[in-house]
């Protein structure tokens, strides 16, 4: 069973025998430290910067050199698919960062030619041969069952790109996204665009 809240399941709604439905609409899950900075500065390639010195300086500490990538901006087309990696972005950063903080989804709506670029994470495959690739594996079965469908069946190096987007919610854009283009989900609908 999940744990996401009433107002971000949408997976009866999107969820199909092909997958998950897609449209100009995405989701991107993160913790609440970054609300504010993202509201002010969009969602940035590799942009946790706190998270990222946390991890310099811990490397630093034991003597290994942190080489930094630039990383995409994950997106998912279901509210619950992000809420799940928004739990593990707070689960990450609480290793790291003292604070009280929270999951939240912010959705992204992109214009046409924007959306376009949005691209099937293929990437992904490396991370689902991992524990954490594991985990939400279990999770997005439990997904797909909770809305009676079959858990995904994807073999990871030989599936199809779509694959990845269609089963498994996994998508990127590699540039930065302007804040004009986000807004978070509320559980008050007056104050929630989406």
């Amino acid at each position: 069973m999940t744990d996401t809240p009433a107002f971000l399941q949408d997976a009866k709604d999107l969820l199909t025998e092909q997958g998950f439905a897609t449209s100009n609409t995405w989701y991107h899950g993160t913790s609440s430290a970054l609300v504010d900075s993202i509201n002010e500065q969009g969602l940035n390639r590799s942009g946790d910067k706190a998270l990222k010195a946390a991890a310099k300086q811990t490397m630093a500490t034991i003597g290994n050199h942190y080489t930094e990538t630039i990383e995409p901006v994950f997106l998912t087309q279901s509210k619950e698919l992000a809420y799940y990696w928004a739990s593990q972005t707070v689960r990450d950063r609480s290793v790291r960062i003292e604070g009280d903080e929270q999951p939240v989804v912010f959705a992204v709506i992109l214009p046409e030619d924007l959306n376009n670029q949005v691209k099937p994470d293929v990437g992904a495959a490396s991370l689902l041969l991992v524990q954490e690739g594991e985990a939400f594996m279990a999770h997005l079965a439990g997904v797909y069952q909770a809305n009676g469908f079959n858990a995904p069946e994807i073999e990871l190096r030989k599936a199809d790109r779509m694959e990845y987007l269609d089963k498994l919610g996994m998508a990127y854009y590699d540039a930065d996204i302007d804040s004009s283009c986000i807004s978070i989900i509320t559980e008050d609908p007056v104050n929630n665009s989406v």
